[in-house]
């Protein structure tokens, strides 16, 4: 498979370049309370910016409809890349307008500037392809060149991700390029032995990655809010805890598949039980079958894992050369049921091969919790992206790069 790099666009000095990133940071007002993606972005800025490119960042930020919000601004962005770079970078207030033209223009070699949420403009996502090349073709008459840096946005056919990479000369920056590099490795060519952790909130998020891995792997490790499903599959019962009860016939046949195949799919053995959703919550452990035998018998809701479940997964993570773990086990940004996501980073923190960390709940789950990026082989920043490639899906804003 080919992907066009950085190195096929030639000499940049004093070209202007056009940079997706992907820039989705959560914010808490305007105070980024997780910077993971803005980091992820430099390495391909600075490679440009020090080549002499004149370099035009964009990216989207939360879910605007069309329109300017103030909530949605990247201007607190701006202001982060700035500090991360320790160069200036100018700010646009509009995507293609009257300040976007005006900070393109005022750019010399190796300055970087930042265009404001492309999201304020319903084309970057309308479902019309001719209303996106249009806006595709403004974007475009900002740059002699386009690089698609943005991972977590690949699987969708935007505006910015799909037909400006057409408008323009187009490359792959170095942060798509080291998540395919890594997502080949779990998919392609895994060191043996091979575990995959799954939590999150549903079943049917993950089916069609428990689907595609499961012949590739030694271990799946279900956790989160979709282990209640699979313990209702066995026939337990599982009070409030969140439960599809639609997907119970397709996780039946997911564990049927798994024993044909000899993986081990591993489902809790305890969790922890609450009285309600909340920090203030009481709780108790309860084995697996006996999630309802609690004071608070059917209302009780499952929020995590139990610590006999944490000891046996960090003891399968850390025998494994390969790790892949995608979804938090608990509701970790309450403490009392944090324990079960906290023992399985630092299972995967032990890991003698691979660790990857992928999603953006597991990636904001271990810096809340105190775990620094070094720490692990890989941070994902692809979220749905990564999961549809992990699922066999086509993506498109790779093929148009030359990814076949």
């Amino acid at each position: 498979m080919t992907l066009r790099t950085l190195d096929s666009l030639g000499d940049l000095k004093g070209r202007s370049v056009v940079v997706r990133c992907d820039l989705n940071v959560p914010l808490d007002g305007s105070v980024i309370t997780d910077d993971g993606r803005i980091r992820a972005s430099l390495a391909t800025l600075r490679r440009l910016s020090e080549a002499g490119a004149r370099v035009i960042a964009i990216s989207h930020l939360g879910r605007p409809k069309g329109a300017p919000e103030d909530r949605f601004s990247l201007a607190p962005v701006a202001e982060r890349l700035s500090e991360l770079l320790d160069a200036p970078v100018a700010f646009a207030t509009d995507t293609v307008g009257d300040s976007a033209r005006a900070v393109v223009s005022s750019l010399r070699d190796g300055d970087v500037a930042l265009l404001e949420n492309l999201r304020f403009n319903p084309e970057e996502t309308s479902k019309d392809e001719s209303v996106r090349e249009g806006f595709a073709a403004q974007l475009a008459a900002f740059g002699d060149a386009f690089v698609s840096d943005g991972f977590g946005v690949v699987h969708r056919k935007q505006a910015s991700v799909y037909e400006l990479a057409k408008a323009l000369p187009s490359a792959a920056g170095l942060l798509i390029a080291t998540e395919l590099d890594v997502l080949e490795r779990l998919t392609e060519r895994p060191q043996k032995p091979y575990t995959v952790v799954l939590g999150g909130s549903k079943v049917s998020d993950k089916l069609g990655v428990i689907g595609h891995l499961l012949p590739k792997v030694d271990t799946l490790l279900i956790g989160g809010g979709m282990m209640y499903t699979f313990l209702a599959a066995q026939g337990y019962g599982v009070g409030a805890s969140l439960l599809e009860e639609d997907q119970i016939e397709t996780v039946r046949g997911y564990l049927a598949e798994a024993e044909r195949l000899g993986v081990e799919i591993v489902i809790p053995v305890d969790a922890v039980v609450a009285s309600k959703f909340g920090a203030d919550a009481e709780h108790v452990v309860r084995a697996a079958d006996k999630l309802e035998d609690t004071p608070w018998g059917a209302s009780g809701l499952g929020l995590d894992i139990g610590p006999a479940t944490a000891e046996r997964f960090a003891s399968a993570i850390a025998s494994s050369s390969t790790v892949f773990w995608n979804g938090p086990m608990g509701v970790f940004e309450i403490e009392a049921f944090a324990e079960g996501t906290r023992a399985v980073a630092e299972a995967l923190t032990q890991v003698d091969g691979l660790s990857v960390v992928g999603g953006g709940d597991s990636a904001a789950a271990v810096r809340a919790l105190g775990f620094d990026d070094s720490q692990f082989g890989h941070i994902s920043t692809g979220g749905g992206a990564s999961l549809e490639f992990l699922e066999g899906k086509s993506l498109p804003g790779l093929e148009v790069l030359g990814w076949q």
